[in-house]
C-alpha cells in the first residue's frame, strides 16, 4: 500500500481540480458559493455515513475521548478550510483565492515539524517552493490590487484549515481506519454547515428550480466526485506517507483546474499556465525521486 500511497493523493488533487465544472454548474441554480460549499460537506456526510453503515458498520464505533480530534477535523478543517475559501472567491478574483490556498504545503511542513519531529529538508523546502511558484503561474498573475486584508485573512486561514486536514488526520489514523476518519469528519463538519447555510433558503432553490430531482441528483454526483472520494483517497494515502509530502502532491489540483477549464468551457491556456504546470509536475517528480 505504501508505494500506491502517492497515486491516492494524485487521484485526491486530480478529483478536486474538477470541483469548479460542478460549482459553474450549480450556480446557474440560483446557489451561492457558500451555499455550494456547505452543500458538498452535508451531501458528502450523509453519503460517508449511508456507506459506512452498510458496508463497514462496526467502523462507525469510535471512543469517547477522540470526540474532540474529529471535531477538530470537521469544525477547524473542512469547515474552514471550506467557508473562508469560498469567501474569498467572493471577495476576489478566483486566482488569489488559489494562490493564498496553496500557500498550504508550506503550514503543513511547519506544523508537521512542530506536531511529529518531521524533518524540513532541502528537497521538502525545494519542493514546496516548486508547488507554490507553480500555483501562483497556474492562477495567473497580476491580481495583487484584490488583495485587501480580509481577503489575505480569508485566504490564509483557508490554507491553514485546508493543511489541518492532513495534521489530524496523521493523529486519527494512528487508530482508525480511513473510512471512520472520513466519515466523522464530514459528520462533525456537516453540524457546523446546518448553522451557516440557511438549510431553508436551499430547500426553496431545490423546489422552485423546476427539476427539483435532477438537481438533488446533481447535488449528490457532485458531493460523491469532489468531496466523498478524493477526501476517502486522500486519507488513505495520508495514512501510508508524511503529512508534508501529501500536502505538496496534492498541489495537483490547480493543474487539473486549470486543464478543466480549458477543455470544458474553451479557457486559453497561457504559457505562465504552462510553466505553472511543468513546475508542479516537476515538484511532484522531484519529491518522489529515490535518493
Amino acid at each position: 500500500m505504501k508505494k500506491f500511497a502517492p497515486m491516492f493523493v494524485l487521484s485526491a488533487g486530480t478529483l478536486w481540480g474538477v470541483m469548479g465544472v460542478f460549482v459553474r454548474k450549480l450556480g446557474t441554480y440560483g446557489f451561492s458559493p457558500l451555499q455550494i460549499a456547505c452543500l458538498r460537506i452535508l451531501f458528502g456526510a450523509v453519503l460517508f455515513l449511508l456507506i459506512t453503515a452498510i458496508f463497514r458498520r462496526d467502523l462507525l464505533k469510535i471512543q469517547p475521548r477522540d470526540v474532540g480530534l474529529f471535531l477538530g477535523m470537521g469544525l477547524l478543517s473542512l469547515l474552514l478550510f471550506t467557508v473562508c475559501y469560498f469567501t474569498t472567491i467572493s471577495l476576489a478574483s478566483l486566482s488569489v483565492a488559489a494562490i493564498l490556498l496553496y500557500t498550504s504545503p508550506i503550514w503543513v511542513m511547519l506544523m508537521s515539524a512542530v506536531c511529529f519531529r518531521e524533518k524540513i529538508t532541502r528537497r521538502k523546502l525545494l519542493c514546496a517552493a516548486m508547488a507554490f511558484g507553480g500555483c501562483v503561474l497556474v492562477s495567473g498573475i497580476g491580481s495583487a490590487a484584490s488583495l485587501s486584508p480580509m481577503v489575505i485573512v480569508t485566504g490564509l486561514l483557508s490554507a491553514v484549515g485546508y493543511g489541518l486536514y492532513s495534521i489530524f488526520g496523521t493523529f486519527a489514523l494512528r487508530k482508525y481506519q480511513p473510512l471512520t476518519v472520513t466519515t466523522y469528519a464530514f459528520l462533525f463538519g456537516a453540524a457546523g454547515a446546518l448553522l451557516l447555510c440557511n438549510p431553508a433558503q436551499i430547500a426553496r432553490v431545490i423546489c422552485e428550480s423546476g427539476q427539483p430531482g435532477r438537481l438533488v441528483l446533481l447535488i449528490t454526483v457532485t458531493a460523491f466526485v469532489t468531496a466523498v472520494l478524493p477526501y476517502l483517497l486522500y486519507t488513505v494515502g495520508l495514512s501510508r506517507m508524511r503529512a508534508s509530502a501529501a500536502a505538496i502532491m496534492a498541489s495537483i489540483e490547480p493543474v487539473v483546474a486549470t486543464t478543466a477549464g480549458a477543455l470544458v468551457f474553451g479557457e486559453a491556456l497561457t504559457v505562465p499556465a504552462f510553466a505553472g504546470i511543468a513546475l508542479v509536475l516537476g515538484a511532484i517528480v522531484v519529491l518522489n525521486a529515490k535518493t
